[in-house]
This record gives structure tokens, C-alpha cells and sequence, in this order.
């Protein structure tokens, strides 16, 4: 990686750990140039990780939209059928390959730029680093119709009429038009936004507390642990925005309803429990400290060897 000024700390330099570089000069990285590793490397995690949880996230989405045990959405998935098991895997799979890969990408991106703009201003690095990962998780709202078609056919009552990705992207732009590609955006902006900062903020500083590890696999099992457990109880704390997200993106067509109305909706209809607002808020810890414990410890090894 090309040495940045002294003045000016690189931003990956909260992804290393007591001096120890995570990046390694090759031909991939003489390629990509020092930022487009990140880009690659993060797209790859994604990856990796859709194609082990698609399964869990699967049953959890039940959970989410109908407010049924994990026992009754997994029978649901049994009636549907294997075949139907990984229907709705491209979006998810291209729409987080590209968020990560976004999230990573466009948050080293912005926080050398906005870094090198502060430089003399005395500006607190933590300010400018939270505001890099605000922006770079805004930008991956942009990718919301990923999320909206997945949403449409993990749906079994949508089964019927909606074949494919490729169908569902078309039935949605010629019958109802771009904007509907984008129901359920305000959820995910109030998510991403947030939940970046403190991913990016929380990282290092857990990472600092678990033991140094002096071999790849070492560094492995601290990387899995510290993204599974930041991912677990991010996931926890911002389960009632992805509620309303699946809420809202189940329906199509009519009209679009405020975050606050659709969550009033759901909360009545569950009898004002928020034990049953935190439906399926157990798989979604388990699926996130698996999810994103893959996504950094994949992340940061394939940084080491490109």
C-alpha cells in the first residue's frame, strides 16, 4: 500500500492491530490500486457469506413478516419445498456482494478524503471517521430494490406472481415504476446510516480487547468474533427497523406508508407485545454473529493475501 503523509493517518489504520499491517503488496493489489482492494475484498465476503446463512435468513424473514415461531416458518419451508429453499438468492446475493463491498470501499474512500480536508481543522478523528461511515451506509440505500425484490420472493403469498429476479424487477418497472422499487427506503436509510458508525467506531476497540493472536487462524477466530459480536448486537438493536422494512416491502402497490404508521400497524396486530415485535429477534442474533463474524474475518484475509 502506497505510505500516506505523516501528518494524516491512513484509514485503514483502525483495521490494524498494534502495528501490524493487514495489507500485503501483490500483483492483485498493484492492480486494483490501494482503495479497490477494499471494494474486491468486501464484494467477496458478501459472497461467502449469502451462500452459507441464505437459509436462516430465509426462515428469519418468516418470522419477521408473519410474527410465527422459528418451528412454524421452518415447517413453511418444508411445504414449500427444497426446490423453493434458495428461491430469491440473486438479489440478495448481488445486493449485498455490492453493499459490502460499498460499505468498505466507499468508508476508507470517504474517510481519507474527509481526513485530508480536516487535517489542521481540530476536527476529533472519531467526528470524521463516524461521519465517513454515515455516508458510505447512506450510499448503500441506493441498492434498495435488491432488497425489495428478495423481500417479494421469500413472500410464499407472492409465489404465484412473481417467477424470478429478472420478472419481479420487470413487473415492478412496467406496472408501477421506479419509485415502488424504493418502498421501504426510509427503514433502511435510518439503519444503514447508524449501524455503520458504529460498526466502524467499535471495531478496533473490541478487537484491542481480545488476545493478540500470532498465526492466521488466530487472527481468524478474533476477527470472526469480533465483526459476530458487533453484528450480533447491532442486529439486535435495530430489529424493529427491519421489521417495518419487511412489512412495508411485502406489499405492492397502494400507498406508501410512514415508518411510524407501519410499526403502529404491526404492534397492534401483535397485541402491543414487544416480546412479539422481537419476534424471531433470537435468529437474527444467531444469523448475525455468524453473518458478519464471515464477513470481517473473510474481509480481513482476503486484505492479507491480495
Amino acid at each position: 500500500m502506497d505510505s500516506p503523509s505523516a501528518q494524516t493517518p491512513p484509514p485503514q489504520a483502525s483495521l490494524a492491530k498494534r502495528g501490524h499491517p493487514l495489507l500485503s503488496s501483490g500483483p492483485l493489489s498493484a492492480t486494483l490500486g490501494p482503495q479497490g482492494k477494499h471494494y474486491i475484498c468486501g464484494s467477496m465476503a458478501a459472497f461467502t457469506n449469502i451462500m452459507v446463512t441464505f437459509p436462516i435468513q430465509k426462515v428469519l424473514f418468516r418470522q419477521q413478516l408473519h410474527g410465527v415461531l422459528a418451528v412454524e416458518a421452518v415447517q413453511q419451508l418444508q411445504r414449500d419445498g427444497l426446490r423453493n429453499l434458495y428461491r430469491g438468492l440473486l438479489p440478495p446475493l448481488l445486493q449485498k456482494s455490492t453493499t459490502v463491498a460499498i460499505m468498505f470501499g466507499l468508508y476508507e474512500d470517504f474517510s481519507r478524503v474527509l481526513l485530508k480536508r480536516a487535517e489542521g481543522s481540530g476536527v476529533p478523528e472519531l467526528v470524521t471517521r463516524s461521519f465517513a461511515a454515515a455516508l458510505a451506509g447512506t450510499a448503500e440505500a441506493f441498492l434498495t430494490p435488491f432488497e425489495r425484490v428478495q423481500t417479494l420472493l421469500q413472500d410464499h403469498r407472492h409465489h404465484g406472481r412473481f417467477n424470478n429476479t429478472a420478472h419481479t424487477f420487470r413487473t415492478l418497472l412496467t406496472e408501477y415504476g421506479v419509485r415502488e422499487c424504493y418502498r421501504g427506503l426510509v427503514p433502511i436509510v435510518l439503519r444503514n446510516g447508524p449501524s455503520n458508525v458504529l460498526f466502524f467506531g467499535l471495531r478496533g476497540p473490541i478487537k484491542e480487547q481480545l488476545p493478540e493472536a500470532t498465526s492466521r487462524p488466530g487472527h481468524l477466530v478474533v476477527d470472526f468474533v469480533c465483526g459476530g459480536v458487533l453484528g450480533a448486537a447491532l442486529g439486535i438493536m435495530f430489529f424493529p427497523l427491519n421489521v417495518v422494512k419487511s412489512r412495508a416491502q411485502s406489499q405492492v402497490g397502494g400507498a406508501f406508508q410512514p415508518c411510524r404508521h407501519v410499526l403502529l400497524t404491526v404492534w397492534r396486530e401483535r397485541g402491543g407485545s414487544v416480546a412479539m415485535l422481537f419476534r424471531g429477534a433470537h435468529l437474527n442474533y444467531h444469523r448475525s454473529l455468524l453473518s458478519w463474524g464471515i464477513i470481517n474475518a473473510t474481509y480481513e484475509l482476503l486484505l492479507k493475501i491480495v
